[in-house]
């Protein structure tokens, strides 16, 4: 039995990291911290967890556990393992930006490693900590990796990208707000999104001198999910790309290539990643899709358990999506 503990459980990735451990007889779920809600019925924060779950919220963590999630706000992961004695023998998954650039990987004697499984599963493996990917991050990275892998990105590539509410957390503001957010559209942090450094570091590990990207991330009008499109030069024909594509992820048991053009609803609520690829003139245009609370976050945490662990990377997350 695995012992498991969640630090920052009333969020939307904490939700959803409740959903798909309680489903594993061979995880115990041990404790989810809450510094504001505890001895409140988890149930409250997740009315789809009722009738689940009779789990209470709790402000102490069981030191000894085997494994804990950080879902915590970003820059506070590392406070709270400063503040939080945890046994060497813990591994510590986190979802929050504080250690996915390399400067950044070490505290202490703990030093972890960039969790994107489709590229470093061996490391994860091995590995006694692990930084989760960004939700962007992650649609990006896998839709450009194949091409970096082949030393192909020496243009400019420009990407747009379009991300659920959920993506902003569940921290009410103005622009998740529903009468702002209903029939709109707007983009935001353009061309300096935060996950455009860790898609570099991980671009420029396999491909020194790649080309800039160009990011324009959008709010759209829906909870969950994100279609990124990134377009750049290519001199080879669509078959050899495709080729090339279906190589790479010969091995990847949640990225696909698909021959038809991509819908979001096809990976919403599933821990998949769909690419298509199109070629028009000497430009290839990668479209890739993922759930951002799943293969953004919390589903890709769990598949980088499963690794860490020994595990199929696949048990517990055999999801379907649902597309009418």
């Amino acid at each position: 039995m695995i012992k498991a503990g969640i630090v920052g459980g009333s969020g939307y990735t904490g939700g959803e990291l409740i959903r798909l451990l309680l489903q594993r007889e061979e995880i115990s779920l041990e404790f989810v911290y809450s510094s504001t809600r505890p001895g409140t019925e988890i149930s409250k924060a997740h009315p789809d967890l009722t009738g689940i779950t009779e789990l209470l919220f709790t402000d102490k963590i069981d030191t000894d556990a085997d494994v804990i999630f950080l879902c915590l706000g970003h820059g506070h992961s590392r406070e709270f393992l400063k503040k939080n004695t945890v046994s060497d023998h813990t591994r510590i998954i986190d979802l929050s930006t504080d250690f996915r650039h390399e400067e950044n990987s070490i505290l202490g004697n703990r030093t972890f490693v960039y969790g994107l499984p489709e590229v470093h599963s061996a490391k994860i493996s091995k590995a006694q900590n692990v930084a989760n990917p960004g939700c962007f991050a992650t649609a990006i990275e896998l839709a450009l990796l194949p091409l970096a892998s082949e030393q192909l990105l020496q243009s400019p590539i420009h990407i747009n990208g379009v991300t659920g509410s959920t993506g902003a957390g569940i921290k009410p503001s103005p622009t998740t707000h529903f009468s702002w957010r209903n029939n709109n559209i707007s983009w935001y942090k353009p061309f300096t999104h935060q996950h455009l450094k860790e898609v570099d570091q991980t671009i420029s590990s396999l491909h020194k001198g790649a080309g800039k990207l160009y990011f324009i991330p959008h709010r759209g009008n829906f909870s969950r999910g994100i279609l990124v499109t990134a377009y750049t030069e290519f001199s080879g024909s669509e078959s050899e790309a495709r080729e090339l594509y279906q190589r790479f992820y010969s091995t990847a048991v949640f990225t696909q290539l698909v021959e038809q053009p991509i819908q979001l609803k096809q990976v919403v609520n599933t821990n998949q990643c769909h690419i298509h690829l199109h070629k028009h003139d000497n430009i290839l245009l990668i479209t890739s899709a993922i759930d951002n609370l799943l293969k953004g976050a919390s589903g890709q945490a769990v598949q980088n358990m499963n690794l860490m662990f020994g595990l199929d990377q696949r048990k517990g997350l055999k999801l379907k999506a649902g597309v009418f």
